[in-house]
């Protein structure tokens, strides 16, 4: 039997702290905000890139996850509707507690930083292609870390008052 991750709509700030940052246009005309603090590594040159993501569909199977051990990484949505955000804490060990797996919804205007270390699942985005543009630094032979995992069923968010079900058949289209 598969593990099973209900997908959460309360994506902010602060839900997502332990695991990087928001990128969130700013409220006021002329404010800037700064995401400074997120950028670099030793050694490291910065690499930015724009990819194009196929939509996958829930509930989805997830059986990859992956972390950058040396740098932070930005996904900033270009032309995104909605997307995944699919994110675990490690153990002392450096592996995934994927009894603490964490899913959100994202909307196509929020952008997230994934802080050093941090275990996720590849970009997945909802509804149509999506396009990100990806800022990480890179400069070592471990820049990123791959773990196949046991498969993990991200479902659906469902009302408090509804149990949550597994359909038959999953979206099978992995994300990138």
């Amino acid at each position: 039997m598969s593990r099973s991750v209900i997908l959460r709509t309360n994506f902010t700030e602060e839900a997502f702290a332990p695991f990087g940052a928001v990128i969130a246009q700013p409220q006021n005309i002329g404010e800037r905000r700064m995401y400074s603090q997120w950028l670099g590594g030793e050694g490291l040159s910065p690499v930015l890139h724009v990819n194009a993501v196929a939509p996958v569909v829930l509930p989805h199977r997830v059986s990859l996850l992956e972390r950058h051990p040396h740098a932070n990484q930005a996904f900033i949505p270009l032309d995104v509707s909605r997307y995944l955000v699919t994110v675990a804490p490690s153990d002392e060990a450096g592996k995934p507690r994927l009894d603490d797996l964490v899913a959100f919804l994202v909307p196509g205007n929020l952008g997230v930083v994934y802080g050093r270390g941090v275990w996720h699942a590849g970009a997945c985005v909802l509804d149509r292609i999506g396009h990100f543009s990806v800022l990480m630094w890179r400069g070592k032979a471990d820049d990123d870390v791959m773990l196949d995992v046991e498969t993990f069923i991200v479902l659906p968010p469902v009302a408090p008052s509804e149990e949550a079900t597994v359909a038959d058949t999953f979206g099978e289209t992995s994300c990138h």
